[in-house]
């Protein structure tokens, strides 16, 4: 399970374009790495949409966005373009970086227990090491912890 201080796993996923995105193109820059349950559901749009509005704050402190969820290249690309997102979107079919970064989880509603993805955030730095993990993350105001801890 990924710790803050430990070096962040690595990985290799396609983007809204399908091109190959790996963790070790970002050495030397920070990272946000956030993992969303689904492209174009409320929470999701609006946590997107948000990194989106501040994507030049992010890039004052050498940061890279990357929104990483299960769903297809296909959708990530309809999303990327429906709200004209600014940052890479990778998809997790197959849902291995969603278990090496443990938000893959067991989920409960209205009873039903269901696997999905732990809205969670992990800033690594420019070592390649976790910096900051935000668990369960509540999407009001979310962008704005995430720089003050960039800034810090």
């Amino acid at each position: 399970m990924p710790e803050e201080g430990k070096k962040a796993p690595a990985f290799t996923l396609k983007n809204q374009n399908g091109e190959t995105i790996s963790l070790n193109y970002f050495k030397g820059k920070n990272v946000v790495l956030y993992f969303y349950s689904k492209d174009d559901t409320s929470g999701c749009t609006a946590e997107a949409c948000s990194f989106r509005d501040d994507f030049p704050k992010f890039e004052k402190t050498d940061a890279v966005i990357l929104g990483v969820s299960p769903d297809s290249v296909e959708s990530h690309k309809r999303f990327e373009q429906k709200y004209n997102l600014n940052f890479d979107l990778l998809s997790d079919e197959k849902k291995e970086v969603l278990e090496k970064y443990d938000v893959w989880k067991e989920k409960n509603m209205y009873g039903r227990k269901y696997m999905g993805v732990e809205r969670t955030t992990y800033i690594i730095d420019p070592e390649g090491k976790i910096k900051k993990i935000f668990p369960k993350v509540k999407v009001n105001g979310h962008n704005k912890e995430v720089l003050e801890s960039l800034k810090s």
